[in-house]
């Protein structure tokens, strides 16, 4: 079972807005910065956005400033994305990841702990 799980994703048109969340049970997450990914069809998975464990720093991939925000409450343990004004070019899976590295990292193998991924596709 992955130690994260996300939900949101679904089927929204161009312009739409969709609030991923991703949960998990192990307290200790509270302590990893942690990001989102994802992958579109026939592409490499990618950094999306990310913050640190303590909510205080984000960072963001240039194709999704101003329109994604990522936050995270660790007092239920979970991990936000709000995502506005949807292209087709945001359609992909995308995931939650956790890292216990002392910085935070846009370095997907510097992830130690990934959920399953949700569907995100944005239609013309």
């Amino acid at each position: 079972q992955a130690p994260l799980a996300e939900s949101g994703g679904g089927l929204v048109q161009t312009g739409g807005s969709l609030r991923l969340s991703c949960v998990t049970s192990r307290r200790s997450f509270s302590l990893y910065h942690m990001a989102w990914f994802r992958r579109a069809p026939g592409k490499e998975r990618e950094f999306v956005s990310g913050i640190t464990w303590d909510g205080t720093s984000t960072d963001y991939t240039d194709a999704v400033k101003g329109r994604f925000t990522i936050s995270r409450d660790n007092a239920i343990l979970t991990l936000y994305l709000e995502m506005n004004g949807l292209t087709p070019e945001d359609t992909a899976v995308y995931y939650c990841a956790a890292t216990n590295s002392y910085d935070p990292t846009r370095l997907e193998d510097q992830y130690d702990y990934w959920g399953q991924g949700t569907q995100v596709t944005v239609s013309s």
